[in-house]
């Protein structure tokens, strides 16, 4: 067989091996799918009153304006799980046990990245319903709706590679929940929650410059017709460059390992 097609085979049989990991210990995917909907339910029956008085509409305008930063939080909380594991294969010892296999090594990374995925679309997929159930109204056609389901895949890959490099890089289990961290708090740093002209001089300049922001726009946009302005191609940037740099950061220091 080709390195091509060992390659292919080596990654559907890590994936294969995390799908496992996640239906046996399927905790972790409950809390990531329950901490976003117990986050929606605070913003929009606690705050989203006066904060949606603030938009001039109400809380039925404001749960159309949070969905999408609340789609990004629950994604920067997945990482912490998918940095977690990361860093329990290397100290456990199977990941040298796999480095004396014949298989392809990038396969490992693959398994945690793919099964990572499938289960943020899942987390995505019940909070979006969720959401609809208690008001929220997008009004996306359907190549609207393809095009922020790729935004969002796109963005879900960007932040599991970089978890996946931070997983590795830390030297505990432990230490590597801590690592991804600071992730969860962009979305409250931009435009997740409140728009950014609401903030401070130096605060928005920080809200409006950070990577969070234009793929909080972009969705928001795509899904209810706001303006996107030149946030998409920014947006797409930002990911794209977030991939090849945690990939390369991921893929360097598991060679090293």
């Amino acid at each position: 067989m080709s390195t091509l097609t060992l390659a292919a085979r080596d990654s559907s049989t890590m994936i294969r091996r995390q799908l496992k990991r996640l239906v046996r210990y399927p905790s972790m995917t409950v809390q990531l799918i329950i901490t976003p909907v117990i986050l929606l339910f605070l913003f929009v029956y606690v705050f989203g009153g006066t904060l949606g008085n603030g938009l001039g509409g109400g809380r039925d305008a404001y749960v159309n304006y949070v969905v999408p930063g609340i789609l990004l939080m629950a994604a920067a909380t997945a990482a912490t799980g998918t940095a977690v594991m990361v860093a329990t294969d290397m100290t456990e010892g199977i990941i040298a046990r796999f480095k004396t296999m014949h298989i392809s090594r990038a396969s490992v990374l693959t398994g945690h990245v793919a099964a990572s995925l499938v289960q943020q679309l899942l987390g995505a997929a019940v909070l979006v319903g969720i959401a609809y159930a208690i008001g929220f109204r997008p009004n996306a056609t359907l190549i609207e709706w393809i095009a922020a389901a790729g935004l969002l895949v796109f963005f879900i890959l960007a932040i599991t590679w970089l978890s996946v490099a931070l997983g590795l890089k830390s030297p505990t289990p432990e230490a590597a929940a801590n690592a991804p961290m600071p992730l969860v708090f962009l979305p409250f740093l931009g435009s997740g929650f409140v728009p950014t002209d609401s903030m401070p001089t130096a605060l928005r300049w920080f809200a409006e410059y950070q990577p969070f922001t234009p793929i909080m726009e972009t969705l928001r946009g795509l899904l209810l017709g706001t303006p996107i302005g030149n946030s998409g191609p920014i947006a797409l940037a930002w990911c794209a460059g977030l991939i090849t740099v945690s990939y390369l950061w991921a893929k360097n220091t598991f060679n090293k390992a």
